[in-house]
């Protein structure tokens, strides 16, 4: 026929294929895995979260064990920090035990005796000479503490530290008990009785007023310990750096020590000015008893003998 469209090229409608109106009515859509859906549209939420599958026996048991490895991994740690507390606690209280223990022993000259070694000078001047010897002697301890921590060895460190703290102890008050001296303002009392004075003093920072019987605390209480401790805790913790390796350490230490001496007796000093006694008014005092068993301070103070009277 001609016009006619060759048969090769005439269009025939696919087998199989839908011949339903186009605006008819949609089929479900079905995902094997997820379950059907009324909207036609697969859906993406976790299969862990429908409520008509089954849940995967892994994910109900992995939870539970993991809750129960934090809790353990808590209970472990709030138990190490109660041990290391309660060791710190201890090994405080040793350190406190110790330097009141120590503080009798402290050898201290009289004022006669300095006033023999140093002749010519006034009050402020021998003064300055203490607190100039007594800095050079902390931070000797400082530097000697911060070079045996040249290797850092972490179980040695709190030997280190606490012989450092103690040597510090020892030479402060002997200072504060001569700068009492120098000033005029010895306590009254017995060797232990004074000893308890300075350690009262050390501790506060403050001088002592002769004047005040309630600066004088000749026994040793449980405010005094309190105090005592909290100012061996501060020492301890402005130390830390001393134990910095190669040397580090020792620099820091010394100049540390130097500063934290110095400055301790400046508030001394400061206290003990407003009760001076001028030395042509003050009456003999009475030559210091010597210590049975005095500590030997002089490789770091420099002095030969003097623990009172020569």
């Amino acid at each position: 026929m001609t016009g006619s469209t060759p048969p090769r090229k005439r269009r025939f409608p696919a087998r199989g294929a839908d011949s339903g109106p186009q605006d008819g009515p949609q089929r479900d859509t079905r995902d094997h895995e997820r379950g059907s859906t009324d909207t036609g549209a697969a859906s993406l939420e976790l299969a862990v979260d429908r409520g008509d599958l089954p849940v995967s026996a892994e994910v109900t048991t992995t939870a539970p064990v993991a809750r129960r490895r934090a809790a353990e991994f808590r209970d472990k740690a709030r138990e190490g920090a109660r041990k290391g507390g309660a060791r710190a606690r201890a090994g405080l209280a040793y350190l406190t035990d110790r330097i009141i223990d120590m503080a009798p022993r402290v050898p201290v000259r009289d004022q006669q005796t300095l006033r023999g070694q140093f002749p010519g000078l006034g009050p402020e001047e021998l003064a300055d000479k203490l607190v100039a010897g007594a800095a050079r002697a902390t931070a000797t301890v400082g530097a000697g503490v911060g070079a045996a921590a040249m290797m850092p060895v972490p179980p040695a460190m709190p030997t280190e530290l606490a012989a450092e703290i103690t040597g510090v102890a020892a030479i402060e008050l002997k200072l504060i008990a001569e700068l009492h001296e120098v000033y005029g303002v010895r306590p009254a009392g017995s060797l232990a009785q004074r000893s308890t004075a300075y350690l009262n003093a050390w501790s506060q920072e403050r001088g002592i007023e002769a004047t005040k019987p309630s600066t004088v605390n000749a026994a040793m209480n449980s405010r005094m310990k309190r105090e005592l401790r909290q100012r061996i805790t501060k020492r301890t913790v402005r130390n830390l750096p001393n134990l910095m390796p190669f040397l580090v350490g020792a620099a820091v230490g010394a100049v540390m020590n130097r500063r934290d001496t110095r400055k301790l007796a400046a508030r001394i000093q400061a206290d003990l000015r407003r009760t001076q006694v001028p030395w042509d008014v003050l009456p003999a005092l009475p030559a210091l008893e010597t210590p049975a068993d005095a500590l030997d301070l002089a490789p770091f103070t420099g002095e030969e003998g003097g623990h009172g009277a020569p």
